[in-house]
């Protein structure tokens, strides 16, 4: 397959909310087409957090090179812009070797900064004014400080979910530095286009009850795997900072601490989950460039694929 068009790459992407099978979509694809996918999802970047984050198995790559995958320290910090960097390092080295890039995962912001071409402002940082904001979420609750960005920036505010400290944290502060939204400067940073033509497929159920029963077994099926003991690990060594943001592991802590019992613990798990993949379709739905496949027509990998194909036939017209 030609992986260009005129000047701009071609980018293939595979989106949707968890428990919806993108991985293997993912790998299947980029195995019809010689490709390689680029992880975009928040948590599989970081190393040691395996079970919880869903990072694919040996078997699942089927031997396809996967790449932004456990390569950071679970105490680095880590921003949409730093991933657009890398990303984009990973796309060019993919498009040197002849292949095809296959985008794969479910962290919103990361898949329409890359592919919309956001450009990230050089905005200076408030070191002091960052720790107060801290210190104030740690005094009255996430969503006391949300509400303090609601007043200054609803539009921003409405995007970002309470319990992202680091994202209300960086609004409040761009709005502080510069005196201006977070979301007017969002805004004007994707006035650029696109060096990218993209091709984004969106994995959904039309029937959100299957997608609930796929992450509830999910969730069982990772506490099979070792979820409690990988969790245990980290928070007997202190490593729950960067954790704490992925669902699966703070909500065992009342569990480490006798304070719940275990199957508590995962139906809360469970419920977290459910949640986020509610969020995950917000956020995709605002973007109308997606192409939907709806699983409830199709029972098979090789149909969803068959079904993919198409799509791309179409795009591309290959």
């Amino acid at each position: 397959m030609t992986i260009s068009t005129e000047n701009k790459p071609r980018v293939l992407a595979i989106v949707g909310p968890t428990a919806s099978g993108k991985t293997a979509l993912g790998a299947e694809l980029a195995a019809v087409y010689g490709g390689e996918v680029v992880s975009a999802d928040s948590m599989q970047i970081y190393k040691g957090m395996d079970i919880a984050s869903a990072k694919p198995t040996a078997e699942e790559m089927r031997g396809i090179p996967h790449h932004l995958i456990g390569v950071l320290d679970m105490d680095e910090p880590f921003s949409a812009a730093d991933y657009v960097r890398l990303a984009r390092e990973k796309i060019a080295e993919i498009h040197g070797r002849g292949k095809l890039p296959v985008i794969v995962g479910g962290t919103g912001l990361y898949v329409d900064s890359l592919l919309g071409n956001v450009q990230f402002s050089e905005c200076s940082s408030d070191e002091a004014y960052r720790a107060e904001l801290a210190a104030f979420a740690a005094e009255n609750g996430n969503e006391a400080l949300h509400a303090r960005l609601t007043e200054l920036d609803p539009e921003a505010a409405a995007a970002i979910h309470p319990n992202n400290l680091v994202r209300v944290i960086r609004a409040l502060e761009v709005c502080h530095v510069t005196g201006r939204r977070f979301s007017e400067l969002k805004a004007e940073s994707r006035r650029e286009e696109s060096p990218y033509d993209s091709l984004i497929i969106g994995l959904n159920f039309a029937d959100r009850a299957v997608l609930y029963r796929r992450t509830d077994l999910r969730v069982e099926k990772m506490a099979e795997a070792g979820l409690v003991e990988e969790a245990r690990a980290l928070w007997e060594s202190g490593g729950m900072r960067t954790s704490a943001n992925a669902i699966g592991y703070k909500e065992l802590i009342p569990y480490f601490k006798g304070e719940q019992s275990l199957d508590e613990c995962v139906a809360k798990i469970q419920q977290e989950t459910r949640r986020y993949a509610k969020r995950q379709l917000t956020w995709f739905r605002k973007n109308d460039r997606i192409q939907w496949i709806i699983l409830d027509e199709f029972a098979k990998l090789n149909e969803i694929s068959e079904k993919s194909k198409k799509c791309i036939a179409k795009y591309w017209n290959i």
